[in-house]
């Protein structure tokens, strides 16, 4: 027996609503052609890969988690962070690339096999296999046992029971892959990597429904941004050992709550994308950079680092144009060359951040953001409350 979904009341469904009210917007901002969105996707998925990976103790800049993402080296972050980092990468790729898929079906041996990339890296974790003896987690403080999983022998039949409920499951797609989530991390099959393992099989449920563009499913930066809370729920509904009859209402609510602020914050990047790419537009030609400059100029803005491997990654997220060294170097010395960029260091260690024009217009941006007094669908005065987000003006 694994844990139950919980019944859904009439704030549950409300609550869901307003999500798939800003998911639907969020769709059609996304679906259009635009040439902001290769370098939205490529940070929404960095940010994804950063905040699940935050979770677990490996913290690196976004611009390094940005980096691991493309395939490149890391600036800061030490190798095992970043072997952590391209594992999930590899991970989460391949989840964007099922989700695709029409008959695709999650089973035991695509759930070790997402886990083997993203432990691979680490062969005495067992990746791919299912832990092999009793498990206990400990809290870092103190070194307290807060959670102990089932006994091992239950591991192989209880995985079973768990994807098969997620092909019989007819209940909203965010509810499903809450409780996907929440029994994987209680069954805590592997010896390590149970929570990554988790929340990239939440990920795969949510993309796989293809409401919006699968890599803007994801609650995993959200996650990771509220560790606290995500472990205070998680320990509330285990109660520290497996117990698969307690109530988990109290995790899919903290799921819902998720989405929407996620789904809003969402909307709001895709708000600033536009009037950021139309800014560095703007000072691409006045200053007489090339156009395929505007990604990077974007991302430099935002307070990313630049690299010459950097810039020819972002054009291809952007522009589907493929540059060599020399072009972007070139590129790159006319932007200095405008003071749109300012190199910093020297040579191979050379990197780029934003002149003082692209930090003005960014900072100018983010001065207009709009402000919400209520961001708890849950909330008692959230029945009347219309969540779309108000727009910028242009």
């Amino acid at each position: 027996m694994i844990f139950d979904t919980p019944a859904l009341g009439e704030e549950d469904h409300r609550a869901l609503s307003h999500v798939e009210r800003l998911q639907t917007e969020l769709a059609t901002l996304v679906r259009a052609p635009r040439r902001w969105f290769g370098t939205l996707r490529r940070l929404t998925l960095a940010r994804a890969v950063q905040g699940s990976n935050s979770i677990e103790g490996y913290h690196a800049s976004l611009d390094d988690v940005a980096a691991a993402v493309e395939g490149e080296h890391v600036l800061d972050a030490d190798r095992e962070t970043e072997l952590a980092l391209s594992g999930y990468r590899d991970a989460m790729t391949y989840v964007l690339q099922l989700s695709q898929d029409d008959d695709v079906r999650i089973d035991e041996s695509l759930v070790r096999a997402l886990h083997f990339m993203m432990l691979r890296h680490d062969l005495p974790k067992n990746p791919g296999r299912w832990r092999p003896g009793p498990i206990w987690v400990r809290r870092e403080a103190d070194e307290q046992v807060v959670y102990e999983g089932p006994p091992v022998e239950m591991v192989p039949g209880l995985m079973a029971e768990l994807v098969e409920s997620m092909a019989s499951d007819d209940h909203p797609v965010m509810v499903r892959a809450a409780m996907a989530h929440l029994n994987l991390a209680m069954i805590h099959p592997f010896s390590d990597g149970n929570g990554r393992m988790a929340r990239c099989l939440q990920t795969l449920v949510l993309a796989r429904e293809r409401i919006v563009a699968p890599v803007f499913s994801s609650i995993e930066e959200y996650l990771g941004a509220n560790t606290d809370a995500y472990y205070a729920v998680l320990a509330e509904v285990g109660h520290g050992v497996w117990d698969p009859g307690r109530d988990a209402t109290s995790w899919v609510r903290f799921c819902i709550t998720g989405h929407y602020r996620q789904a809003r914050t969402l909307l709001r990047r895709v708000e600033e994308a536009e009037n950021l790419w139309d800014a560095c537009t703007l000072l691409a030609v006045r200053n007489g950079v090339p156009l395929r400059s505007i990604g990077p100029m974007s991302d430099a803005a935002r307070g990313f680092r630049i690299r010459n491997a950097t810039y020819r990654a972002v054009v291809r997220a952007s522009d589907g144009e493929e540059i060599t060294e020399q072009t972007a170097s070139r590129d790159l010395k006319s932007l200095v060359d405008a003071a749109l960029f300012d190199p910093v260091g020297e040579k191979r260690a050379r990197v780029y951040t934003a002149g003082s024009e692209l930090r003005s217009a960014w900072a100018d941006i983010r001065s207009r953001r709009a402000t919400r007094e209520i961001d708890d669908p849950f909330a008692p005065e959230f029945q009347a409350f219309d969540p779309a987000p108000q727009r910028l003006a242009p």
